[in-house]
């Protein structure tokens, strides 16, 4: 099934342009090509990268659109839920007592993997309990189609054309086989749900068995998470933030420093500018409790998840780094939360 998304009236614009008189620049056709026309552009551009015509023709034959795929796309949760569903849906007793008990299971390992890559445990396994509940949850899609889906899909395609290329190139190097390639609805893999541009740049072979396994691999799967998280910025000798209370008086929003942009993640974006603690201690920010915030000046940013009616969060730069798996607030502060849940003994 084809997806066409047709421009009504700009062949009738164009007329009335010229019968007017006016100079007008041209209007672009945004009109996609049928799918099977796009697809042999995308088979001719992986050759041109120098990918096999075996894995292009076992790979990219007898695919279409897939439609369940375009709608998920447009309902993902953590942008369509307020703080306290999504919170209530994920932090439950089932997932926190889980986490606890793998965490007591795998102690040895991950003590291992915090030496080497400097993340504590507890967050670790909060992402691996978020993103496949503890790797209980088993992929069902294709990745490959459902990737070119979203490729071919006007909203995201110059990322998902990226992402289509690393799959290839990943079932080219022999790193799993096209059966065996099976994700989420929008081609995140594994037990700790990386995309295949993830996979290349971030998955790790702890157990030197020369497999970079996220699907079996536990120890593969912890390493990769911690690397993932390393990479972007964590730093050990944090914590993620915490629950605060705020002042409700307009002079404490005119205080607020202002956001930064060009991070590339909107949920970054959307957040406050950073403070010391310090100042927004001078402000009237308290934990949740209504005690002082920490002595430790670290700099600090507001993110107020359901607009300024709901709850208040200051969080550090840690938070950041679990916003680059997932750039929603809705995850950012439930990984966080489950992570305290699982470490608090």
């Amino acid at each position: 099934m084809r997806f066409l998304r047709v421009v009504p009236g700009s062949a009738l614009l164009a007329v009335m342009t010229v019968l007017a008189g006016l100079t007008a620049p041209a209007l672009a056709d945004d009109t996609p090509p049928p799918f099977d026309v796009w697809l042999d552009g995308v088979r001719q551009e992986a050759r041109e990268k120098g990918i096999a015509e075996e894995t292009i023709q076992v790979a990219l034959t007898g695919i279409e659109p897939v439609r369940r795929v375009v709608q998920r796309d447009r309902n993902q949760s953590e942008f369509k839920l307020t703080y306290q569903i999504y919170h209530d849906r994920l932090l439950t007793p089932t997932n926190i007592r889980v986490g606890r008990g793998k965490l007591a299971k795998h102690e040895a390992l991950l003590a291992e993997i915090e030496a080497e890559y400097g993340v504590q445990p507890r967050f670790i396994l909060a992402i691996w309990g978020m993103e496949t509940r503890y790797g209980a949850v088993k992929p069902t899609m294709a990745v490959v189609p459902a990737v070119a889906t979203l490729a071919y899909d006007r909203r995201r395609s110059s990322y998902f054309r990226r992402e289509l290329f690393q799959a290839l190139l990943m079932i080219d190097k022999g790193y799993i086989t096209h059966p065996q390639m099976l994700g989420s609805w929008a081609g995140a893999m594994g037990q700790p749900q990386f995309m295949p541009s993830s996979y290349m740049a971030y998955a790790r072979d702890h157990d030197g068995d020369g497999r970079r396994d996220i699907w079996t691999n536990e120890a593969d799967v912890f390493a990769s998470i911690a690397n993932y998280l390393a990479r972007h910025g964590w730093h050990n000798d944090q914590t993620w933030g915490r629950e605060v209370t705020i002042p409700k008086d307009a002079a404490f929003r005119a205080a607020i420093p202002e956001p930064r942009t060009g991070s590339g993640c909107r949920a970054i974006n959307s957040m406050s500018g950073a403070a010391p603690l310090s100042t927004w201690q001078q402000m009237g920010v308290r934990r949740a409790d209504g005690t002082d915030l920490p002595s430790r000046d670290l700099p600090a940013s507001l993110v107020e998840p359901d607009g300024t009616t709901g709850k208040a969060f200051l969080v550090y730069r840690n938070y950041h780094s679990i916003l680059r798996y997932n750039c929603a607030h809705l995850y950012g502060l439930a990984v966080s939360q489950l992570a305290d849940a699982i470490g608090r003994r």
